[in-house]
């Protein structure tokens, strides 16, 4: 055993992240995302910071690679769970905001993930497939499993999401909700 270990340097870029959030006020969900994997919005700094790529997005319906690398590993010399699981978030959220209109955001309300195996530099690349399975109007839900690019099934994760107008304020409500809205009882 080396008492030295070897040293390593990662270096990357990233960009201003503004520009995709200010495109939420005026594009679908689905159309910002189809613009980050096009190139013409930057994509998120979480996304380059562990080198996710989107390679697919259609509505409902999202998927993520990454390429397991030795910066990603934990002590054991495994991917870090942390690693999986925001991978994993970024396939479920995206998913859901596939089914959103202009000017709607969501934020992860809770994460659920179970690994069923170790994940490793020899592991190759490993892909998420999101899917969302309910969007209302102020909550979601989407599933997401991790698998090698054989199938293996490696991690399968769960969240909810809370939806929101993307300028803060609360969702209004249609006639029709009000209608069918029951009054408060004392």
């Amino acid at each position: 055993m080396s008492t030295q270990p070897a040293s390593h340097h990662r270096a990357y870029t990233w960009q201003d992240p503004r520009p995709t959030a200010e495109a939420i006020g005026q594009l679908s969900g689905l159309e910002v995302l189809q613009g980050i994997g096009k190139g013409t919005l930057p994509t998120p700094p979480a996304m380059d910071t562990l080198a996710i790529e989107p390679i697919e997005v259609e509505p409902g319906r999202t998927l993520f690679e990454l390429t397991p690398a030795g910066w990603h590993d934990n002590a054991l010399g495994t991917v870090h769970g942390g690693v999986l699981a925001t991978l994993a978030d970024n396939a479920l959220g995206a998913a859901v905001s596939t089914r959103l209109p202009a000017g709607t955001g969501y934020t992860t309300q809770g994460l659920s993930i179970t690994f069923l195996r170790p994940v490793t530099v020899d592991t190759s690349r490993i892909r998420c497939e999101g899917t969302a399975v309910h969007v209302g109007r102020r909550t979601a839900y989407a599933t997401a499993t991790i698998t090698d690019l054989g199938g293996k099934l490696l991690a399968h994760a769960t969240t909810t999401c809370l939806i929101f107008p993307a300028d803060g304020r609360q969702p209004a409500r249609t006639p029709q909700q009000v209608a069918q809205s029951t009054p408060p009882t004392s």
